[in-house]
């Protein structure tokens, strides 16, 4: 039996947004117009948490997970204490935690995140400047999935950054060489920009994608091939929020006609499983 929402006027399947960016109240006034400016793009929420909510209600989002990124050493246990805290707050909000490679205390540190109650760690190769299939990582993806903890990376291009890149699918396919069957989702579709190699290299294996700043963007023929080909269960819907809009995300999924227990797969479903979480 699907569970449903009302979006304006429509219909749709209970939505889980599982990408999304937020920020305490006085660093969101300064950090989203810097990145706004740094990635060329509009953003369309003030990257609060309580802009977050009103755009869940308004677009008929269930829950979202946001994304948390220490993109310095000394962040890396503000970051995650206020992870917990906005998650505890919360009860429509999943929180992860981060971890940045140069933090000395990461063994503690990803004890602390499991202890905190965090579902999971976000990586971003570009902003922590290291390439994700760098062998001194490993030991930190080690004791994160020995810990049950999710591992997103930001995969592919970004656009506040010049090539090389640091997550590319070639990169994060010697990844998977070493860590089978791990929870492990490469954002945007596998590799924003980069999914024509999602699909030589990535698509089929044990990996999710999310669907955040992609679908919408590429081409659609590719999208919905790369969904059925890697498998829709391992696919995540997502939007980038507050880069992208819920509602129109939300649609951009609805466009590619996809059968209903796939579409039902993508918005809920696959996060729920995953994260072994129930949202009503």
């Amino acid at each position: 039996m699907l569970l449903y929402k009302q979006y304006k006027s429509e219909a749709i399947v209970l939505v889980i947004d599982f990408h999304t960016h937020s920020f305490p109240d006085e660093l969101a006034a300064k950090a989203i117009p810097a990145l706004a400016e740094k990635a060329g793009i509009p953003a369309m929420l003030n990257g609060t948490v309580k802009g977050l909510d009103r755009s869940m209600k308004d677009n008929g989002i269930a829950c979202s997970v946001i994304l948390n990124i220490a993109t310095k050493p000394s962040q890396t246990e503000k970051v995650n204490s206020w992870a917990a805290q906005i998650q505890k707050d919360n009860k429509n909000i999943i929180s992860f935690g981060s971890i940045h490679p140069l933090y000395e205390n990461w063994r503690e540190e990803l004890k602390r995140i499991k202890e905190l109650g965090l579902k999971g760690i976000k990586f971003h190769p570009e902003y922590q400047e290291f390439y994700v299939d760098d062998k001194s990582m490993f030991p930190i993806y080690e004791l994160a999935l020995e810990l049950g903890l999710v591992i997103v990376f930001h995969a592919g291009e970004d656009l506040g950054f010049a090539p090389p890149y640091h997550c590319t699918p070639d990169r994060l396919d010697n990844v998977l060489r070493h860590f089978r069957g791990g929870k492990i989702i490469a954002a945007h579709m596998g590799g924003y920009n980069y999914w024509d190699q999602v699909e030589n290299c990535l698509a089929g294996k044990d990996i999710y994608f999310d669907t955040s700043y992609a679908v919408g963007i590429m081409d659609n023929e590719q999208a919905k091939r790369i969904i059925l080909n890697h498998g829709y269960k391992k696919i995540l819907f997502g939007t980038d929020s507050p880069w992208k809009d819920q509602g129109w995300s939300v649609k951009r999924i609805k466009e590619l006609c996809l059968e209903p227990e796939i579409e039902e797969a993508i918005f809920c479903k696959n996060a729920m499983e995953l994260l072994g979480v129930s949202v009503r």
